[in-house]
């Protein structure tokens, strides 16, 4: 008989980070979605998991690149948030570091895919490495809030 093995053997998943994946179909060309997520101006208007105002939004939109997004929940809490371009395919693909101000050592790693769906977009949002279970859940609160206000804010 051989040695049991290790526990990462036998379960695989063990040592992986979780992660999240939403998906919306939006009414809306893919022109539009892709430019809800990074034009500043429009930024603004949907950003943050609930009605609290967005206070500064700026992007640079190139691999390499930085976004920084600064948003208020209902109760007057401060969400710090931003990150690095990895990767830029116009009206196709974001990809993006994610860290709040408060915890930069919990950086993260955001996909947003955007496809052309009949007459609309297909979103994919996937974040990925989260610190641990918890987080990923607060995440998907708050994505959850901004791609209900994105879809209101890019419909025809």
């Amino acid at each position: 008989m051989s040695a049991a093995a290790s526990p990462s053997a036998q379960n695989p998943s063990v040592h992986a980070k979780p992660s999240l994946t939403l998906k919306r179909r939006l009414n809306a060309s893919p022109e539009t979605v892709y430019a809800a997520w990074t034009d500043p101006k429009k930024l603004v208007h949907w950003f943050g998991p609930d009605q609290g105002p967005v206070t500064k939004a700026e992007t640079d939109v190139r691999v390499g690149g930085r976004f920084h997004v600064v948003f208020h929940s209902e109760d007057g809490e401060e969400h710090d948030v931003s990150g690095i371009y990895r990767e830029v395919v116009p009206n196709e693909k974001l990809q993006f570091t994610w860290a709040w101000r408060t915890m930069p050592e919990r950086e993260s790693l955001v996909t947003v895919l955007v496809k052309p769906d009949g007459d609309g977009a297909l979103l994919t949002l996937i974040h990925e490495q989260f610190f641990d279970e918890p987080a990923r859940d607060r995440h998907a609160y708050g994505w959850n809030g901004s791609l209900d206000k994105l879809e209101k804010a890019v419909s025809r």
